[in-house]
């Protein structure tokens, strides 16, 4: 990892730029997929499937039977895994409920908000270089909890057809009934614009490759709502001299083997922190499963050294990073100066891999500095807050001529008259 040296705000900006973010090519190259799609329905699909994926069958629903015989296909310690985390996820994402809001703003005028569900959410479940069961709980147990009417699951099959019988025991934990094993922007667009097969819906989560994010894009541009503005897998570690570099460099490794074009930044206060940490990396890469990919992620990332915590915090609130660790002396404290950021892991014993499987928090959170305006995905992403109101004859004998007199001065004559006409 290339190691800068913290000179002023200014001079470290440069360095914070993401590896990647421009998806016009790849918006390009999806686009007749897209088309395709919307055209030809499940003759499209298909052969995108069979183009990318090389399954070759037709099938695109997968029988209702395989999910309620993955259970019987897993291991019982792994089983046991996925139902701690889906309790834990679904702890702290029904602990998100929020109660109606009633308010008389003045006597006689009423307004209300309501939490409504989304009612027809489509997940995009990844499948290319490891089955993310975990993904199916993030955004399976919200949607579950908010009483979305339907939920579509798509996720890619191997070459045999099959898909891991991790992602289906935990779709079938969430409820998740209608799975279709399909993927890329082809499984996009299907959500999208529906075909004969798949069913339309009206938001799509889920993370994917450039090629996917590119394809959500543009369904959001044509009316299909999204979850947020994804990119690659992202890190930031701020550490002390009370760091242990082991612990540090297994966090920005479990970011970095996610993808070639992931990024980690290590923020720290000493230049030996990051020359231990540089070593530790190495002992850890020798025996890491996927340290080809590792390595190359590692290409794209920084260590930048700063004097002190609170300096190290600035950096990481300009840098808006999708994760955030923070293993210094006063972790609470300092995490009371984080102003942007996906989700935040205080102390040494927080590794990131924790929110990313079961903690409780969820994992699908803004990349390539969105964190400085989104959240991540929560219970609120799959529900409409809907305003309400009432206003009884008095109440609009009392408000009316406030109304009127905002209406006339705005020449907007016929917003007046629908007062009037009623007084």
């Amino acid at each position: 990892m290339q190691i800068i040296d913290f000179q002023n705000i200014q001079q470290i900006r440069p360095y914070l730029e993401r590896p990647s973010g421009d998806f016009t090519t790849y918006r390009q190259q999806v686009i007749p997929i897209m088309e395709a799609v919307r055209a030809e329905g499940d003759a499209a699909v298909r052969r995108y499937t069979a183009q990318f994926d090389q399954y070759t069958g037709t099938e695109i629903a997968l029988p209702a039977h395989l999910l309620t015989e993955a259970a019987a296909l897993l291991s019982p310690t792994l089983r046991a895994a996925i139902d701690q985390a889906y309790q834990n996820i679904r702890a702290f994402h029904r602990a998100q409920k929020e109660a109606d809001i009633t308010v008389e703003t003045m006597p006689g005028v009423t307004c209300m908000r309501r939490s409504v569900p989304i009612e027809r959410v489509g997940l995009y479940i990844p499948g290319g270089t490891a089955p993310l069961f975990s993904t199916v709980l993030m955004l399976g147990i919200p949607a579950q909890l908010a009483g979305c009417r339907e939920v579509v699951l798509c996720t890619p099959r191997d070459r045999s057809g099959a898909i891991h019988p991790a992602v289906l025991y935990a779709a079938s934990l969430c409820g998740i009934r209608q799975v279709f094993g399909i993927g890329g922007a082809q499984a996009i667009a299907a959500m999208a614009y529906g075909t004969e097969t798949v069913p339309k819906v009206w938001k799509i989560f889920g993370p994917g490759n450039p090629w996917v994010t590119a394809a959500k894009q543009l369904v959001a541009l044509d009316g299909t709502a999204i979850d947020m503005p994804a990119g690659p897998s992202e890190v930031a570690v701020i550490a002390d001299h009370t760091a242990r570099p082991a612990f540090i460099a297994a966090d920005l490794l479990s970011q970095a083997e996610h993808g070639a074009d992931s990024q980690v930044v290590l923020i720290c206060t000493h230049e030996t922190i990051a020359q231990n940490v540089e070593r530790a990396l190495e002992e850890q890469l020798a025996t890491l499963d996927r340290a080809d990919i590792a390595r190359k992620a590692l290409l794209n990332s920084k260590t930048i050294v700063v004097p002190d915590v609170e300096t190290a915090m600035l950096v990481s609130n300009e840098y808006a990073p999708e994760h955030l660790i923070l293993q210094t002396e006063f972790p609470e404290t300092l995490a009371e100066q984080v102003t942007n950021a996906g989700s935040v892991f205080i102390g040494h014993f927080t590794p990131e891999s924790a929110g990313d499987y079961a903690s409780g928090t969820n994992h699908t959170l803004p990349t390539n500095g969105f964190a400085r305006a989104f959240a991540g995905v929560s219970l609120d992403s799959f529900v409409k807050k809907i305003t309400f109101q009432r206003i009884t004859r008095e109440g609009l004998t009392a408000l009316g001529p406030v109304v009127v007199e905002m209406a006339t001065a705005e020449g907007l004559s016929a917003h007046a008259r629908a007062v009037t006409v009623r007084m």
